[in-house]
């Protein structure tokens, strides 16, 4: 399981000081990308060999609200590798008093590789898919 902690910001919050619905999406966005990042794939340098990932779909569901300045950790999994698409659980948490973690949201991401230009549908590249299932 990949880990990335994210500090809530102003901007982040609605009036009332707690995040703002779509904004989860965000901090699971960056989750995927410091993930990929970890495991040395920079994604301006896979678009400039010719691969894109896009989201193709998401289910979020919201347990508890995460508000301003705090820090909360977004976990991604990755659960199933296909020919052209990665499925992924995500989860948003925040520690509690005890030290325990207290889950706030957790959503199914599925993500498909496109063609740079086109944005068709094409296979992952063979040493990227071998590199995405030893970390999986």
């Amino acid at each position: 399981m990949f880990v990335w902690p994210v500090r809530i910001y102003y901007e982040d919050t609605d009036c009332g000081g707690v995040v703002y619905y779509a904004n989860y999406l965000k901090f699971m966005e960056r989750a995927r990308s410091e993930w990929l990042r970890a495991l040395g794939y920079e994604q301006d340098v896979l678009a400039r060999h010719g691969i894109l990932f896009a989201v193709r779909s998401v289910a979020l569901e919201y347990l508890k609200p995460a508000r301003f300045n705090e820090v909360v950790h977004v976990s991604a999994i990755l659960n199933h590798i296909g020919r052209a698409s990665l499925s992924f659980e995500q989860q948003i948490s925040r520690s509690g008093q005890d030290h325990e973690s207290e889950l706030l949201a957790k959503g199914r991401v599925s993500v498909v590789c496109l063609e740079v230009g086109t944005f068709k549908p094409r296979s992952i590249p063979l040493k990227l898919k071998k590199d995405l299932q030893s970390a999986g």
